[in-house]
């Protein structure tokens, strides 16, 4: 289960003197290019990450991937720097950087000593504006974006069947196109696509920079002014809406792949969080998915793996922030001797039961306690700080959100997990995914085209 962008306001438990998000700083440059800052002195290390609000659910179809090759070629040449300094530069200042594509956005971070912070800024503003797009730089990495998706989806049962699953969830919005693109794409794909995304969506005016570590939020707004600061913006495509059609049946699918085990994933329409303080159903549904799946005690664990042992492996999965649409997502394996059916019907009696008899007081309590909890870990780490703040601005919430989202978390009740259970979990907004697994070949492994990054 993903946690709701719950944070730390670990405050209303008694157990930190303030909300840990209490001293975020932002400010906003002419050329549109949001600074947030997040002081934490506890270690001299800083994190600095630049998010893009572009992301595979801007792509067209065709040009599947492209958001993703291009944070690729976005560690080739500038005007400035010869193919592969960047990544050189970061190790020699003791850091260590990489970069992530999602549906929602392409986000790039470094992780180094404080002192070389205005260093991290001077490359990523160099980046934002002056890369070199060539056409053999993108011939060869093309290769290796290829034999990522061999190894991460192609080679990959599962990720087959979500593959399979979020083509027939939808089939209007973007999110029906893979982050990683589709093979026929990738082996059409120019150096030109890769140039036009990149004026397209790479300006300042569709960025922000979030910064958190062991630094002065004046000092960072002040080296952002001197680096970022004379950037231009420049006008950015219309996004239109791209709603997906009201499903009106339950939908199914059956992959064939080398497998040992069979597989089964099923994905019910559901609401994603659009008012922080007025929508009460996303919230609901994080608590059922965590009552389901949420710790070793839940009951997919207890009722399904250890209980009836109908499952080797049981799972329920919903995220509420995003910029596209939602699903709630049961899925596992059978265990040996047992079927898909037999799973399936397990999963669907594990909702039923909520739906008729709701959830106990101990059950929510504990959900509740362990998602606080999990903030008091994530105080500890910078990088995960800077993805919690950066991620609400990615799915159009704000860092100041962040500590309400929790509270609201915890104000769930009982009542209201079993209304949801009640509302969402219809067959004709469902889509099923099935995992037909063939005989796994016993050969050697091929030959990779080059080091995948991630």
């Amino acid at each position: 289960m993903k946690p709701l962008l719950a944070t730390c306001a670990i405050l209303a438990i008694g157990i930190l003197p303030a909300p840990i998000l209490a001293n975020p700083f932002e400010t906003q440059l002419p050329n549109g290019l949001r600074i947030i800052v997040k002081e934490d002195r506890r270690a001299p290390t800083a994190v600095h990450m630049v998010w893009y609000r572009a992301g595979s659910m801007d792509e067209k179809d065709g040009t599947s991937g492209v958001a993703h090759a291009l944070e690729h070629l976005m560690f080739k040449g500038t005007k400035n720097l010869r193919s592969g300094e960047f990544n050189k530069r970061v190790a020699e200042a003791g850091g260590r950087d990489n970069a992530f594509t999602s549906r929602d956005y392409t986000a790039y971070f470094q992780i180094v000593p404080r002192a070389a912070l205005p260093e991290m800024m001077k490359l990523e503003s160099d980046r934002m504006s002056n890369l070199t797009l060539d056409a053999k730089e993108f011939a060869s990495e093309i290769k290796v974006v290829m034999e990522e998706r061999r190894l991460r989806t192609d080679d990959n049962p599962h990720a087959l069947v979500h593959e399979a699953l979020n083509s027939v969830i939808f089939q209007a919005h973007p999110y029906r196109r893979p982050i990683i693109g589709w093979m026929d794409d990738l082996e059409h794909m120019t150096w030109q696509d890769a140039r036009d995304w990149y004026r397209q969506w790479y300006a300042p005016n569709n960025a922000y920079v979030v910064v958190v570590g062991d630094v002065d939020h004046r000092e960072v707004f002040r080296l952002a002014r001197q680096y970022y600061g004379p950037l231009k913006a420049h006008a950015l495509p219309e996004r239109k809406p791209q709603n997906e059609p009201e499903q009106v049946g339950l939908r199914r699918v059956s992959v064939k792949a080398p497998a040992e085990l069979p597989y089964l994933a099923m994905a019910w329409k559901a609401p994603k969080l659009r008012d922080v303080q007025k929508d009460r159903d996303p919230y609901a549904l994080e608590v059922l998915a965590a009552v389901l799946d949420g710790h070793d005690a839940s009951r997919f664990a207890r009722n399904l793996v250890r209980g009836s042992r109908v499952a080797q492996s049981a799972g329920a999965g919903y995220d509420a922030t995003l910029r596209g649409e939602a699903n709630f997502v049961l899925d596992g394996q059978p265990a040996a001797g047992r079927t898909i059916v037999e799973l399936e019907a397990a999963l669907r009696a594990e909702i039923k039961h909520i739906q008729d008899e709701g959830v106990s007081a101990e059950e929510l309590t504990r959900v509740k306690t362990q998602s606080i909890a999990a903030q008091i870990y994530k105080r500890d780490s910078l990088m995960a700080q800077a993805m919690e703040i950066g991620g609400a601005e990615a799915a159009g919430q704000s860092w100041r959100d962040i500590d309400i989202l929790l509270e609201k978390l915890k104000g769930v009740t009982a009542e209201e997990v079993q209304a949801v259970a009640k509302k969402y979990f219809k067959d004709d907004t469902l889509s099923i995914a099935v995992l037909d697994p063939q005989p796994v070949e016993q050969s050697k492994p091929r030959k990779p085209f080059g080091a995948v990054r991630h």
